[in-house]
């Protein structure tokens, strides 16, 4: 077989930049949570995106739950959700005992649907939050749906766990609403193996989330709890890798949007094929370089051409209302997502892959077309 490649895997720094961190906590013996590299790493993170305060967890969903907790969302509070997205969008709307409602994607940015989210607020005027999502590195229409979360008075919260490296009109993707949401995951374009972050231009909020995410001990000698508390703090190695991920930021987006021009220019010739849509306002990431197919090739069909060949591929996320477990919440909005779902497959976006890998997966897709 081929070697294999990967749809987005970790990518270390050549320059070693993570392992010079490591070493400093082996060192001086700082390897349990919490440490220098942990702070840092938030100091250095928020100083990227353009934030006041940071704080780093376990895990992007860990950051969602704080999110949704810092924003009183509670017992029976209605939240939007789009419905193309990760389950890891939704699940801590659950764990809040709140009540999410999904919201479809429009065909500009495959992100939530403005129009739609303004009919679900005509819906659901007692809604509590908005969660809005930034899919594979494409920002949503971020003037309207501020707009409209400003105009209901809601708290919006944006969930750019693909989005690292985007800019919306000049500005930082989670940077727009009350909190954003980032992802370290192995897959995303910098990794921790693990980890999240939470931001905030609210820095009091953030010392809060901190204070929750740190088990809710009370600033006293014993241990005492007067607040519910989660072990969600991220530990002083993975930031230290963190901290080295994010020297070559820079290089990974370079990367990304060099492979999604690549597909586009190399593929533009099959009719039935087109990109994820691009906008004047929008410098993605291009976190995961992704096609739509609108004649008689289909999905399956490249997915399993692309694995016979030892290539990773797959599917659009399903959307949140055609989930099992989310089918009994309400959905507003049309057929879009349905019909991105049903026709989209990701192509292997990995940083490490070269113009032989780029051209291996070009040829297989041209001859299925």
């Amino acid at each position: 077989m081929p070697n294999r490649i990967f749809l987005s895997s970790p990518h270390m720094s050549k320059e070693g930049f993570e392992m010079q961190y490591i070493k400093e906590a082996f060192d001086q013996n700082w390897i349990a949570p919490l440490g220098e590299n942990v702070d840092q790493f938030e100091i250095e993170f928020a100083n990227i995106v353009g934030i006041k305060a940071a704080a780093a967890l376990s895990s992007g969903t860990a950051a969602i739950h704080l999110a949704l907790k810092a924003a009183g969302v509670g017992q029976g509070d209605i939240v939007f959700c789009p419905t193309l997205t990760f389950s890891a969008t939704a699940n801590p709307i659950i764990y809040q005992n709140a009540i999410p409602v999904f919201i479809d994607s429009d065909k500009e940015t495959w992100n939530m649907c403005p129009l739609a989210l303004e009919e679900a607020f005509k819906k659901y005027p007692e809604v509590k939050a908005v969660i809005v999502v930034h899919l594979y590195g494409l920002s949503a229409n971020m003037d309207k749906i501020v707009e409209l979360c400003n105009k209901n008075n809601v708290v919006l919260i944006e969930d750019a766990a693909e989005s690292l490296g985007t800019f919306y009109k000049g500005q930082h993707t989670g940077t727009f609403g009350s909190y954003g949401v980032f992802s370290f995951n192995g897959n995303k374009i910098i990794t921790t193996s693990g980890g999240g972050m939470l931001v905030s231009n609210n820095e009091r909020k953030i010392k809060k989330a901190r204070f929750w995410a740190t088990q809710s001990r009370d600033q006293v000698r014993h241990y005492q709890h007067s607040e519910l508390g989660y072990n969600y703090r991220m530990s002083n190695i993975l930031a230290g890798i963190g901290r080295g991920q994010l020297k070559v930021l820079e290089q990974r987006v370079e990367k990304k949007r060099y492979i999604y021009h690549y597909y586009k220019e190399k593929l533009s010739e099959i009719n039935e094929l087109e990109l994820m849509p691009e906008n004047a306002w929008d410098a993605p990431n291009y976190w995961l370089s992704c096609i739509l197919l609108n004649g008689k090739m289909r999905p399956d069909e490249v997915i399993n051409a692309l694995e016979k060949e030892n290539i990773e591929s797959r599917p659009l996320w399903k959307p949140m209302h055609m989930q099992p477990y989310f089918e009994e919440y309400d959905y507003v909005g049309t057929d879009v997502a349905e019909k991105l779902f049903k026709n989209g497959v990701c192509l292997p976006s990995d940083t490490k892959m070269t113009e032989e890998d780029l051209e291996r997966v070009t040829n297989i897709i041209k001859r299925l077309g």
